[in-house]
C-alpha cells in the first residue's frame, strides 16, 4: 500500500529462507525432523504424544502442526486452515521476490512446496458431511482420519476469507479446488455455527465458537468478530457488533472468552489480539458501511 520496500531486506531473506526450511522439515518426506515437544503436565491439550512428534501421519505433503494457534495440541497432525494459510503465503512470497526482484534461489523450492500443499489439499481438505454436504476438515491425519469442528483462533476454517483477503488476489481460488471452493466454505461456516460443531456455544449472553483453550461453553470473541469480518450480509455484521457491544461485561474491552449464560464470567481483561481484530471490524465496517455503526 505504500510502496515501501525498506523492510524487505538480507535480514527479511533470511528469515524466508528459514520459514521455506521449516516447512519442507515439517513435511517430514524424510524422516520425522528435528523438532518434538515435549512436558510434565496434567493437562492433556498441553502435551505431544508420541515421543514429542505426535500421533502417526502418512506423508502426503502438507506440514505438520504439533500445536494449533489457541497452543492447543492438535489431533490430528495436519491443521487444515494453517496448511491453507501456508499456501496463500507462499504464493505471497513468490510475488514479492519476483516484484522485488530479490531471492530468486527461493521461487524455485516456494514453487515446489506450493505444489505439493494444493495436491495434499484437493485430497485431504474436503470431506463429506450427512448433513451439510462437502465442508472442509480441521484437521487430518492422510488415512483418512479427520476431526470436524473449528477452534475461534485464527487460522481457523470460518476465517478462510479472511485469511485469502490478506492474498493479493483476495478470493478463495487459493484453495485450487474449482468451482467447489465457495460452496464448501459456504457448507462449512453453517455446520461450525451449528451445534454440529462441539465447539460451538449458544446461551443467553451469547453464541459463538471457542475450544478446549478455555473450555466447555465459553465463547471467544475472537469468533464472533471474525464472522462480522468473513460476512457479506449487513443484518449478520449488526448482529455481530451488537453481540460484541454488549458481551465485555462492562469493562470496554475485547476478553479472550466469556460464558455463554453470563458475560461477566470471563478469561482475560485485556486480550490484545481480540481487541485489535474488534478495531479491524469497526473500521472495515466505518469504510463500507458506515451506516450499520449507527
Amino acid at each position: 500500500m505504500t510502496g515501501d520496500t525498506s523492510p524487505f531486506d538480507a535480514d527479511w531473506l533470511a528469515a524466508m529462507r528459514k520459514v521455506l526450511q521449516t516447512f519442507r522439515e515439517q513435511q517430514r518426506k524424510d524422516g520425522e525432523g528435528p523438532y518434538t515437544f515435549q512436558r510434565l503436565t496434567s493437562w492433556a491439550t498441553d502435551g505431544v504424544p508420541m515421543g514429542g512428534y505426535g500421533y502417526p501421519t502418512k506423508k502426503v505433503g502438507l506440514i505438520h502442526s504439533m500445536f494449533r494457534p489457541s497452543d492447543d495440541a492438535t489431533i490430528y497432525p495436519f491443521l487444515i486452515p494453517s496448511n491453507l494459510f501456508a499456501l496463500s503465503s507462499l504464493r505471497n512470497l513468490r510475488v514479492l521476490l519476483q516484484t522485488l526482484g530479490v531471492g530468486k534461489e527461493l521461487d524455485g523450492p516456494a514453487f515446489a512446496l506450493e505444489t505439493d500443499l494444493v495436491n495434499a489439499l484437493n485430497e485431504q481438505a474436503v470431506v463429506t458431511h450427512p448433513v451439510f454436504g462437502e465442508v472442509f476438515a480441521y484437521e487430518a491425519d492422510g488415512f483418512g482420519n479427520h476431526t470436524l469442528m473449528d477452534d475461534a483462533n485464527v487460522p481457523s476454517l470460518f476465517a478462510l476469507p479472511y485469511l485469502q483477503s490478506l492474498h493479493f488476489t483476495g478470493d478463495l481460488s487459493v484453495l485450487n479446488i474449482d468451482k467447489r471452493g465457495y460452496t464448501v466454505y459456504q457448507n462449512t461456516r453453517r455446520l461450525l455455527w451449528s451445534e454440529a460443531n462441539p465447539f460451538f456455544f449458544s446461551g443467553s449472553a451469547g453464541e459463538g465458537i471457542g475450544g478446549p483453550h478455555a473450555g466447555l461453553n465459553m465463547i471467544w470473541p475472537i469468533s464472533i468478530i471474525i464472522r462480522g469480518l468473513t460476512s457479506h450480509d449487513s443484518q449478520e455484521i449488526v448482529a455481530c457488533l451488537k453481540q460484541l457491544q454488549h458481551c465485555h461485561a462492562g469493562t470496554g474491552f475485547m476478553h479472550e472468552s466469556f460464558h455463554k449464560d453470563d458475560a461477566s464470567k470471563y478469561t482475560r481483561k485485556w486480550f490484545a489480539w481480540a481487541n485489535t481484530l474488534f478495531g479491524e471490524l469497526v473500521l472495515k465496517t466505518y469504510r463500507q458501511s458506515p451506516a450499520l455503526l449507527s
